[in-house]
């Protein structure tokens, strides 16, 4: 897994002044030096990078700045990743190529799950603890748009987004993204048609991409041999929470490696297959339960729990109280 280092392009800070941010009062209010925005190569690890959001979010009540930060996209392009993608031949092309090699820019983990008529992109920091701030989720899904309409040239029609997040000002994202919303959701996920994969991209350069993607491909090489197995398995795991339980079988598959390599070599690293999905599971609970008004049966299942007395009796375990009572501690 990516080492925990989120770069900042100095540019944004100057977008956040200019969408009247008092970016020196946001710092402040994150518990972030004063000089970041100075700094030639700033850099946030991901608790830093979500104190950020949650400051511009306690300062800026404009429920649009999120959208607005990410819609920039249409314009400007700042990383690698990104202009790889913009060159591709398409739609779906260029998803597989965010989807491949996002996280060689930053810790975040980005999957697509096609259906007969849909492509779901869903987004998730592996780093990170408790839910991903609102104005951020907003931006990420905003500028995977607005690259897509840039590059295709024409507006795209989406299915729907899917927010982990209780009902949230819905006129504003309806506005922008001009789709179906679904709160309290298990993954915040936008939501293309297939079809729209094959739509080609006007900004496509082979040329571009014929020197982009040697290095990209090498770089991910070096990153995946240095990733332990532990962050590899904690990852499928948390990609496939969403109903049903993951078997090891399925894990292994996912990581080329047979169930009884993949249990001798976590057995190597001093963990489990059980050990570290009750940690997915755990970790997930508690995002869901904080984040979501989805209620204990909703989440046991979602978890991949046979019987929501399994889900409260594992919960106990964890947190030593049941779901419900957690719950009302974390709202107050």
């Amino acid at each position: 897994m990516r080492a925990d280092q989120i770069p900042l392009s100095r540019d944004a800070f100057e977008r956040m002044t200019a969408l009247g941010l008092d970016v020196s009062a946001v710092l402040t209010h994150a518990g972030l030096p004063d000089d970041l925005f100075g700094q030639a190569r700033p850099t946030l690890t991901t608790a830093q990078f979500f104190a950020l959001w949650r400051s511009v979010e306690a300062l800026h009540g404009d429920p649009t700045l999120g959208l607005r930060l990410g819609d920039d996209t249409r314009t400007e392009v700042y990383d690698v990743v990104s202009l790889a993608a913009l060159h591709s031949a398409n739609l779906g092309e260029a998803m597989q190529k965010l989807a491949r090699y996002k996280r060689l820019t930053c810790p975040e983990d980005i999957n697509i799950e096609l259906s007969r008529d849909e492509a779901a992109v869903s987004m998730r920091w592996m780093l990170a603890e408790g839910h991903t701030p609102h104005f951020l989720i907003d931006a990420m899904f905003a500028s995977h748009l607005a690259l897509a309409e840039r590059g295709t040239g024409r507006g795209i029609r989406l299915r729907r987004l899917e927010l982990t997040r209780r009902p949230f000002a819905p006129e504003v994202l309806s506005a922008h993204f001009r789709c179906e919303l679904r709160f309290n959701a298990a993954q915040d996920r936008i939501v293309y048609d297939r079809a729209d994969l094959d739509l080609p991209f006007v900004t496509h350069d082979q040329d571009h991409l014929a020197i982009l993607l040697p290095t990209l491909e090498a770089s991910l090489q070096e990153l995946t041999a240095t990733t332990s197995l532990r962050d590899k398995v904690w990852n499928v795991l948390a990609r496939g929470m969403r109903g049903g339980h993951l078997r090891m079988a399925q894990v292994a598959d996912a990581l080329h490696l047979s169930p009884r390599t993949l249990q001798r070599k976590l057995g190597e690293a001093g963990t489990s297959y059980q050990e570290l999905l009750d940690q997915v599971r755990r970790h997930l609970a508690r995002r869901l339960l904080d984040a979501t008004d989805l209620d204990t049966g909703e989440i046991a299942f979602l978890l991949g729990f046979e019987e929501l007395n399994s889900f409260n009796r594992a919960f106990r375990q964890w947190e030593g109280e049941t779901p419900t009572r957690w719950r009302s501690t974390m709202a107050g």
